[in-house]
Parts: structure tokens; sequence; C-alpha cells
């Protein structure tokens, strides 16, 4: 359908738009510098906090009553909970609600908890849930350990470029599934007061679980394997095993980060603090005290509710916030720009980490994603931090960009491409292990990251010719889908991917009016809604039937808009976004959005990070207006 025609005076509208917009942004901008907007998921964050306060003995009857609030508050009419907003019913992260409410003192024949239930039973019951699901209740004694796969910790042992090595799993996997080899041949147990065999309409355990997301051969071959692997656990070499114990305990403690966490993220903390605890730290530990201490900064607390978050993005609201402003119009000198451009240099990571291993090149330089995260800093955050820097006056020249180019290039991939915190780590075999039935647990060259990188390294100088840039360009042209979009890794999904990939090869001197640009334009103005704005489910990275449709969000028109304006700004679709834009926007200068537009792991874990809808629309406007 055609965009609702632009007003006259649209130009100015934008511009008085963005205007109200960097003025409520401004007012979130903490005093030195940074902004921080909430990273929302999902129950099982909230849920898995209280498992492991409950494994170790240490829930307090407030944390119980605060997490029953939470659940009970997130529950949804059907008694399910899910992944993203509006999403289906999802049985693991129902179940995982229904025992931490069992947990929090929630009767079971209470009424949230029989819709619960039911859910849990229509959609197949306990056995059916993914491995996670079924590792925690492990690990709480409502499920069989013989019923789970075995990790040896030998593993451990692998040098770097080994297949199978710990290397060749994604950092957020790697940095899992390290502590769960302890975990997963020690088998920890905390039984817990409360079951939930209401759930089971079968014996725990009974029944296979969900096979790996991409089974091969190597799956077949661990199935055939999987005897003879525990068996060795029960048995093994002593002087090997206790080796790669002592390997993994180092590992673990050497990679725990200032503020307690480990990767910044969720998973890896709790199971190392499960998997440390195992070998013998105590809970008095200090490593053990600064993890649970941790946790408070991830908690939520508003309204006698406590939420948790799987992780923060201060780095990466700070960067898009400083390029809001500034493409909105906001003086370069402006006092909060220069406080968010001081506190990003400040967050420079000069630590070599784990993803030099495998490349063995480059030099420490760029940034991760959250307050303290030495050892994982990220190209996507990178390329962005140099942006605002550069938005914010800073030279191409200052140390600080100069490290955060040499480490991006070398970043890059084989195939030319970027991922986002490794090199060529792309080994598909990784993913059919036994335990890999959610999520990703690879990180490969995607267009998204490639299309970020490429931009701030034009907006630095490296031209057309440059063979970095040259190879990055061809990835992306090698990897547009027959219809003219780009699939979106890391937002939803090809309107993230087609609006991010746009404006780099633009940037990087493409004729924006090269048939394959046009046919990316073209894309994008197909897929406008009646509204003008632009959206798409989560469900388009499982159904093709939603690639470019859904209902339209501020974040998602923005994305769209900064395609079009980068390569066609007089086309109609234009005034139709920014019109949509300008009509929506709220009294204090926000706009609302209920959807998950960020992305975790595709279609398994979402995310909304709650200034998505701020900083995106101010740079859509802002590039409109200018």
């Amino acid at each position: 359908m055609p965009p609702v025609q632009a007003p006259p005076d649209l130009v100015a509208a934008a511009r008085r738009a963005a205007e109200r917009g960097a003025e409520h942004l401004m007012g979130l901008q903490e005093p030195d510098g940074h902004w921080w907007g909430e990273l929302e998921s999902n129950a099982t964050i909230t849920a898995e906090h209280l498992f492991l306060l409950s494994a170790l003995g240490i829930a307090t009857d407030e944390d119980r009553r605060a997490v029953a609030a939470e659940l009970l508050e997130t529950q949804r009419p059907d008694g399910s909970w899910a992944v993203w907003f509006d999403g289906p019913p999802d049985l693991s992260t129902t179940l995982e609600a229904y025992y931490a409410l069992r947990l929090a003192g929630v009767p079971a024949d209470a009424a949230p908890m029989r819709r619960a239930r039911d859910v849990v039973l229509a959609l197949g019951g306990g056995n059916r849930v993914r491995f996670f699901t079924r590792l925690w209740l492990a690990v709480l004694g409502q499920y069989p350990w013989d019923a789970l796969p075995t990790v040896p910790p030998e593993m451990v042992l692998l040098p770097p470029r080994a297949p199978f090595s710990i290397y060749r799993f994604a950092c957020w996997a790697r940095g899992t599934f390290v502590p769960l080899m302890v975990v997963l041949s020690r088998h920890p147990t905390y039984p817990q007061p409360v079951g939930i065999a209401e759930l089971f309409p079968e014996p725990p355990g009974s029944l296979p679980g969900p096979p790996p997301r991409a089974p091969g051969w190597f799956t077949a071959f661990s199935e055939r394997a999987m005897p003879a692997l525990k068996a060795y656990n029960r048995r093994p070499v002593a002087g090997l095993r206790r080796l790669a114990e002592r390997r993994i305990r180092d590992w673990i403690v050497a990679r725990q980060e200032a503020d307690g966490s480990w990767g910044g993220i969720q998973p890896p903390w709790v199971y190392s603090v499960i998997a440390l605890h195992t070998l013998g730290l105590p809970l008095d530990h200090p490593v053990i005290r600064r993890a649970l201490r941790g946790f408070d900064t991830f908690a939520l607390r508003r309204g006698g509710r406590l939420r948790m978050q799987s992780c923060l993005s201060p780095v990466w609201d700070t960067a898009l916030a400083g390029i809001g402003l500034v493409d909105g119009g906001v003086d370069p000198a402006h006092p909060a720009v220069q406080r968010a451009r001081d506190w990003l240099i400040g967050r420079e990571v000069s630590r070599r980490g784990d993803w030099w291993y495998v490349p063995r090149r480059g030099e420490a330089g760029g940034w991760s994603f959250e307050f303290a995260n030495e050892w994982y800093p990220d190209v996507d955050d990178t390329a962005e931090v140099v942006l605002a820097l550069l938005r914010a006056g800073c030279s191409p020249d200052h140390g600080a960009i100069r490290r955060a180019v040499r480490w991006m290039l070398a970043m890059q991939s084989t195939g030319g491409g970027w991922g986002a915190f490794d090199v060529d780590n792309d080994h598909r075999v990784m993913c059919q292990l036994p335990v890999c039935d959610f999520g990703e647990v690879i990180d490969p060259p995607t267009e998204d990251v490639t299309a970020h990188t490429l931009e701030a390294l034009a907006a630095c100088g490296l031209g057309p010719g440059h063979p970095a840039v040259r190879r990055g360009v061809a990835y992306l042209r090698r990897t547009q889908r027959p219809d003219g979009s780009w699939w979106g890794r890391w937002g939803v999904n090809h309107v993230y991917g087609t609006g991010a990939v746009i404006p780099a090869l633009v940037a990087c001197g493409e004729d924006p009016r090269a048939p394959y640009l046009r046919r990316a334009v073209d894309w994008l103005a197909r897929h406008q809604n009646p509204d003008g704005g632009w959206g798409e489910r989560v469900e388009s990275y499982r159904d093709p039937a939603w690639v470019g449709r859904g209902p339209s969000t501020a974040s998602q028109t923005a994305w769209a808009l900064m395609g079009l304006l980068a390569a066609a700004p007089d086309h109609p679709a234009v005034a139709g976004g920014v019109e949509h834009l300008v009509r929506t926007q709220l009294p204090d200068g926000s706009w609302d959005e209920d959807a998950f537009t960020g992305t975790g792991f595709p279609g398994d874990f979402m995310i909304k990070y709650h200034y998505y809808r701020l900083y995106f629309p101010l740079t859509a406007l802002g590039r409109y207006a200018a």
C-alpha cells in the first residue's frame, strides 16, 4: 500500500520532534555521562536467580516474595510465560517460572499455578523442556543426572585451534560450557523441599529432550559415544581429571570481572558460581562473595518486585545515544555529548582477551557492551563507539580510535565479514553437541556487524580501495537475500539488517543507484505499513511469511528510514516514515514500544532494549531534517 501523505512542513515537524526527542534523552543521562536503559528479556532469568539462591541456601523471604510478585505480574492470562512480548507460550520458560513460584511459597493449587500447569502439560510436560531447564531441575534434585549428557572436563586441555577446543565456542557459550564441564561431571545436587512431579506425565528423564538445533553427523556420533563417556566419567584417569579441574578453576577465576560477573552475562555467571562451589570454594571465598554481590547491579527492584536482567548495555546505549543527539541536531560541543565522549573513552578495553587465542593477531583495543567486561570486547560496540566519538569531535587520529581501528581490522574473518566477538568462529559442528538445543554456540560473521564495522572504518578514512573494506563490501554483496534484503543477527530482523547495510555500503563508496542497492531500497518500500511505519515480528526468524511484516514500531521504523535516507532520500516512502514518527511521538518527546526488537539468540532469546525507542527515532528524524 502507498504510504500516508506527508504534510508540506514535514521537515520543520521532524526538526521539532528531534528537538523534543533530544531533550528527553538528555534528561535520562547519568551525571558521569553514560546512558543505561533496561535490558528486558524473559522470566527464566528471574526464575534462575531464585534457583541459584535456593541451591546455595541463601534465598531470603524477601527474595522469594519479590520474585513471586514479578512472575505473577508477568504471567499471561492463559497461564503461560513467553520469550518475547506477544510471543507464543514457551514450555521451558513457563516451567521455570512455575517452579520458581513453588520455591517462593506459592501453593500448587493456586489459580495462577493451575493455569501454568495446564500450559506445561499441554506443551508436552517436563520431559520436553530444553537442556538448560533440565539441568537446573537436576541441580535442584528434580531430574535424574543420568538422563543428561556428560561433557568431560578434559576437553579444556585441548589446544585453542583443536577441533572442539573451548575456543571454538562463541564467547558466551565458552564462558558457560567451561563451568558446565564440572557441573555435568560432578553432578552437584541441592534437593529442595518442594517438587514439581505434577508437571511430568511420565517419570522424569524417561523421554529424550529436544535434539540439537542443528543436528548432524556428530550428533549421532555423540549419542553412540555417550555411554562410554559416562562410564569414563565414573572412573576417570585421576591425574588427568585433577589437572583438568584445576585448569577449569583457574580459567574461571581469572575471567571474573570487576563487578563480580563473568562476561557480563547471566549464564556464565550462575554456572561459574556453581562450578567453583562444587570444586570446593566456600560461599565466603572472595570470588564467590564478589559474584553474589554483583547480582545487585543486575536486579531491578520496583514496587516489591524483583526482575533480573540478563546483561547490562551502558556502552551500547551511550554510543547510540551520542550518535542520536548529534545526528538529531545537538551541537557536538554540548556538555551532554562531551560527557558521553569522556565516559566512553574511559571504558576502552586494554586487556588481551579470549578473542586473541585463535587468530593470534591484533593488540588490545575497542569496547565491550557492559560496565565491566575486559575479556570480551565486541566489534559491534567498538564500531558504534568509534562513530560516537567522531560525532563528538574526536579526530580519527585519537589514540583510542586508532587502536580500535587496528583491532577491528585484526578481527576480520577469512570470508571478509565480521563476527561480534571472535574471528572465524564458524565451526558448525559445535552446534551438533547434545547440549545445544537452545540458542547459538558459535559466532560467525554477520551482515549487521559487518555493516557497522565498515561504516566506522569508512568514517575513519579507510577508502573503498582498502583491502579490508573491499573484502567487507564483497561479503555484504554476497550475503544479500534474493528479495533484496539482508538478515539481522542482533536486531529483528531483515528491517534491522537492511537498514544497517545500506548506509554502510554507501559510506564505503558504493553507488546508491546500483541495481543491488535499488533492490534493497525497493524491499524496504514494499514492506512499509499503511500507517507509514515499519515493523517485523520475531517469528520472521523461523517463518519466512513474517519476513518484513509486523506492527509498526518506533525502532524498526527508524532503521528502515536510516537505510532509505542513505540511498534514496527522496523516495516517497521516506515522508511516510517520518510522518509516522512525528505523529506517534509522545508529549514528553519519547515513543512507546512494547515489541522486543533486539536479539540475543534468534527466536530463542529476545531482548527489549528500553532505549531503542528513543535514540533510533531521534537519529532518523535528525538525518531527515538535516
